[in-house]
């Protein structure tokens, strides 16, 4: 009996190497240390996995828990069924663990992360063509999707008398390839928007958190598989809503924070500023080691004497 390989879990596998690789070298181009990534992958990638599928199973409780449902088939991750807003949580919470481990602020490894997620969101997207799944409604357009009946214990598209996949009439919108080319497109503005305004201190993550929620709330009303509502909309679209907004505000509070850069500094990873230069040996003082929260709109406070304070050299001589 052979083993089944599961297109969708290669897709999910080929997306996770993607980010690692990008991430581990955006993350060194930043003074990280060499294969720091894996080191965060062992905690963040099982812990997204599990909190992708918790999300999915807790937003569609009928297909497990409902009257013709089968709880056991909530473990069955490779028939499809994985929240992005799950994985973002739960890797979160492994990439904090592990970036706390490491002496790494995790605010580094967000930024070294925005432009390798969205793309391996887009590879990982087209696992749901393989599934037959995540399509919208019925569309003229060429690039139009053909839709099978699924199923969903054999994997496979089901036959009819003849033994030839019963299609269903016309065509779809395939909203995993729009969703997979816009991920594309969040990838390529944050690389813009970070060497164009220099963002720093999680800015670049939260840029691609409001790039991919903006798309994914259009695509999302497009969609036509059973989901949860509350008001009349999908319940991932007020979860974009509620999510881009979060993201838009730490954005702002955020605003003028530098580039940071790691540099070794008495045997620690230190964040400091990008262009911040260390004193050579023997003239540097505790006064110089740098300051990484700097208020860019901070006024210089008047010298209560009415002269300039001394100088550093000046009160050594």
């Amino acid at each position: 009996m052979g083993v089944p390989i599961r297109a969708y879990a290669l897709c999910i596998v080929a997306g996770i190497v993607l980010a690692c690789w990008i991430t581990e070298r955006r993350l060194r181009a930043r003074g990280g240390p060499q294969y720091a990534v894996l080191d965060i992958a062992v905690w963040a990638v099982p812990a997204g996995i599990i909190g992708a599928r918790l999300y999915h199973v807790f937003t569609s409780p009928d297909a497990y828990f409902g009257a013709n449902g089968d709880p056991v088939k909530a473990l069955y991750i490779w028939e499809g069924g994985l929240g992005i807003w799950g994985a973002v949580a739960g890797g979160a919470v492994g990439a904090w663990i592990a970036c706390r481990k490491l002496g790494i602020p995790l605010r580094m490894v967000a930024d070294a992360l925005a432009v390798g997620l969205p793309l391996a969101q887009a590879v990982g997207r087209f696992g749901n063509w393989f599934n037959n799944e995540l399509y919208g409604g019925p569309t003229t357009l060429p690039w139009g999707l053909k839709v099978y009946e699924w199923d969903a214990q054999a994997g496979k598209a089901a036959a009819g008398p003849d033994g030839k996949p019963i299609q269903l009439e016309g065509l779809f919108h395939p909203t995993f390839l729009y969703e997979a080319l816009w991920n594309v497109g969040v990838a390529g503005l944050v690389l813009w928007a970070e060497k164009r305004f220099k963002l720093g201190w999680g800015r670049g993550f939260a840029l691609y958190v409001m790039g991919y929620t903006a798309g994914r709330g259009w695509i999302e009303a497009m969609r036509t598989d059973p989901a949860q509502e509350i008001a009349g909309l999908r319940l991932n679209v007020w979860t974009s809503i509620i999510v881009f907004a979060g993201a838009l505000a730490y954005f702002l509070i955020k605003r003028g924070k530098p580039q940071e850069k790691l540099v070794t500094i008495d045997g620690t990873l230190t964040p400091v500023p990008l262009g911040w230069e260390e004193p050579e040996p023997g003239t540097g003082t505790p006064d110089s080691t740098p300051e990484t929260d700097p208020d860019p709109d901070a006024e210089a406070e008047p010298d209560p004497g009415g002269t300039q304070s001394p100088s550093t050299e000046d009160t050594k001589s």
